[in-house]
């Protein structure tokens, strides 16, 4: 074979190669991710909300969701997040609310109630509103993976937060961090507490912004 046609040969294959790479990495990127800690406050939520109808929607989850509900979750691994989370909370509506934003908002809340205790509840009340918010924006991104969530406009009495990369682009995700952030401020005893979200990447919008005000 000629010099030429085997530096084509090899050429071809560098291309293949880059390309199968890309691919791969582009694959990861958009399968998102969530930590267990997360994962294991949607089962806690239930066991403690509605342990009467914990099997029933054990039942309901299909094999590749039921396996992560049944079997321990570790707070430091992560996992996937439309199995271990998007679809368990998409049952959970079904079953007990018939209405996915509150079945999703107070599961934000339940999961602030488990996470924010001891020294870190103590901390909330005695810390500005502001500033929980803005530290609570930095705990998102280490919950959920890629993401990115940052404090974009700060006022006395509001903040508001912009979520501007989720590859899972799910209003369970988005209802969840809402209601996180609306329980963690009654915590620090704000009053009148209001959340809204007033863009959505779920809804096909560049970016999902939650304004949140208080008295």
């Amino acid at each position: 074979m000629k010099l030429h046609a085997k530096w084509d040969i090899f050429r071809y294959s560098s291309l293949i190669f880059e390309f199968v790479e890309s691919k791969i990495e582009k694959e990861r990127y958009l399968i998102m991710e969530a930590k267990g800690t997360a994962i294991k406050s949607i089962l806690e939520f239930v066991k403690s909300k509605h342990a009467d109808k914990l099997d029933d929607w054990l039942k309901l989850l299909p094999e590749s969701s039921k396996v992560y509900m049944e079997n321990p979750i570790f707070a430091t691994e992560w996992y996937p997040v439309h199995e271990a989370l998007i679809i368990p909370t998409r049952q959970l509506a079904f079953l007990y609310f018939n209405d996915l934003r509150k079945a999703a908002w107070q599961a934000g809340r339940f999961s602030a109630d488990i996470t924010l205790t001891g020294i870190y509840k103590v901390f909330i009340k005695i810390t500005t509103p502001s500033y929980i918010i803005e530290r609570a924006s930095k705990i998102f991104q280490t919950f959920y993976r890629p993401s990115e969530i940052n404090v974009i406009e700060k006022s006395n009495k509001g903040v508001r937060v912009r979520i501007s990369q989720i590859p899972k682009k799910d209003s369970v995700i988005e209802f969840r961090i809402a209601g996180w952030i609306e329980r963690a401020l009654e915590i620090n005893n704000c009053k009148n507490v209001k959340v809204n979200i007033l863009k959505a990447l779920s809804r096909g919008d560049s970016s999902t912004d939650i304004d949140i005000t208080w008295d």
